[in-house]
């Protein structure tokens, strides 16, 4: 078979062509997170709080299948490098397998084990009922999630970043139009309310699941998900989880860091915690285009790898952290001055809209270095030094992070908690730094040799 594109075009085109479809797809499913959470703002306060008190789980359940997806994709995309086509089948199969497996904890999770997850947090019963029924749906129906992610996932290992596109928009599409009809119960459609939303999101999800088996099996012609006398194989299954463990760990500290923040946040109001959880959306919105060239950036440096490549693994790193700079320096700017349009898309009171403001600006100055820290991060995860992502992630959201803002919580006074977040970013970019200069000594300029 002739040699990947990922071998042979010019980096800048690569990059903008596997990059820019992974971020619009993720700036639309941002979106849609963000306009469930301005529908449900419109129920009322207590509402919005549930929600955000439901990140942790529904991070974690991101964090298992994203890690999953991170580890197939690596290897995958290595093996393709290679020319070991039938492993790199092997790869994808067993990423399906593996993702199926997981939701069977999920579903078990959202029968049994949500209204616990509740009661740890809050004595409020409406914000207790909101949240139990909002995080059900979400975990029992997660097949959904967790195949649109796998089949994204293989769509962008092999370059087909277009494709991955079209899969995620169709449900983010879908999950846009139908929060209102479902929230609200609009036309024929009865009032669902909270219910609505998480039935909305799921419906997307499996939508996007369905759409992308059909793209991979129709159009992703250089893998085959269907090849014959697929079994289980501890050894694929390892080589995934080497990769894709540590990136679960990574952004399952995500869901630990909002689990304690809301703790924290907690004594000092309902409203203090609702404000954090409109800031993380809009922050998470404001970063999809980062991650987006990270998405990109892993499959690329994977393959010139494995095919011996260390001036175009340069180049990528190189091209990755201009574009990761320009696009997080613009957002930390216009985070600083449009705050206030911002916090009253979400229906924001006064005291909302006093504690809001203060809580991006101060938040989102960690913007200003985190483009360092998730490009170097997909790096070492596409050349199979993961541990080396999760310390700086553990850094960032858990070692340096939770005890600054309890640190800072000991204060009394709110507004200080929120620098917790911009030193935790110093620290992990430095440590970042000191990392990427070895381990392109070490691993990648010695292919040259």
């Amino acid at each position: 078979m002739k040699e990947n594109k990922m071998g042979t075009e010019s980096i800048p085109k690569l990059l903008l062509t596997m990059s820019l479809p992974i971020a619009l797809s993720m700036l639309v499913q941002s979106m849609y997170n963000v306009v469930d959470s301005v529908f449900v703002s419109r129920i009322g306060e207590d509402a919005l709080a549930a929600v955000t008190m439901a990140f942790p789980i529904t991070f974690l359940m991101n964090a298992i299948t994203v890690g999953t997806g991170v580890g197939m994709n690596a290897v995958l995309s290595r093996f393709l490098g290679e020319k070991r086509h039938e492993d790199a089948n092997l790869a994808g199969q067993t990423g399906l397998f593996m993702n199926l497996c997981y939701f069977i904890v999920f579903f078990l999770v959202g029968v049994f084990l949500v209204p616990k997850f509740f009661q740890l947090q809050t004595d409020n019963p409406i914000i207790r009922q909101y949240g139990t029924t909002y995080l059900r749906i979400s975990t029992i129906f997660s097949i959904g999630f967790l195949m649109q992610v796998t089949n994204e996932r293989l769509l962008q290992s092999t370059g087909r970043a277009v494709l991955s596109m079209i899969s995620q928009m169709v449900g983010a599409i879908f999950n846009i139009i139908a929060d209102p009809i479902l929230i609200f119960g609009l036309g024929p459609f009865p009032e669902l309310g909270v219910a609505g939303a998480a039935v909305a999101t799921v419906s997307g999800q499996i939508v996007a699941a369905l759409l992308g088996f059909y793209l991979n099996l129709n159009y992703n012609k250089e893998i085959n998900l269907l090849q014959k006398g697929f079994r289980p194989r501890a050894q694929m299954i390892k080589k995934i989880s080497e990769i894709g463990v540590p990136s679960m760990i990574m952004i399952s500290v995500n869901s630990l860091s909002l689990f304690v923040m809301n703790n924290i946040l907690l004594p000092f109001s309902s409203t203090a915690v609702v404000a954090f959880g409109i800031n993380f959306r809009v922050q998470s919105f404001a970063m999809m285009p980062m991650f987006g060239i990270n998405s990109g950036i892993i499959p690329l440096v994977a393959y010139n790898y494995g095919a011996k490549k260390p001036d175009r693994i340069h180049e990528v790193i190189r091209d990755g952290y201009i574009a990761g700079a320009v696009l997080m320096i613009t957002g930390c700017i216009l985070l600083q001055l449009f705050p206030r349009p911002i916090l009253g898309l979400f229906n924001a009171s006064e005291e909302l809209m006093a504690i809001g403001v203060v809580t991006v600006r101060r938040v989102n100055l960690g913007l200003l270095l985190s483009w360092y820290t998730i490009i170097s991060a997909g790096v070492f995860q596409a050349l199979g030094q993961s541990f080396t992502s999760m310390m700086i992630n553990l850094i960032r959201q858990l070692i340096v992070l939770l005890p600054m803002a309890y640190f800072l919580s000991l204060t009394g006074k709110l507004n200080l908690i929120w620098f917790a977040y911009p030193i935790a970013e110093i620290a992990a970019s430095t440590l970042a730094r000191l990392n990427m200069k070895r381990l392109l000594r070490e691993r990648v300029d010695t292919l040259a040799f």
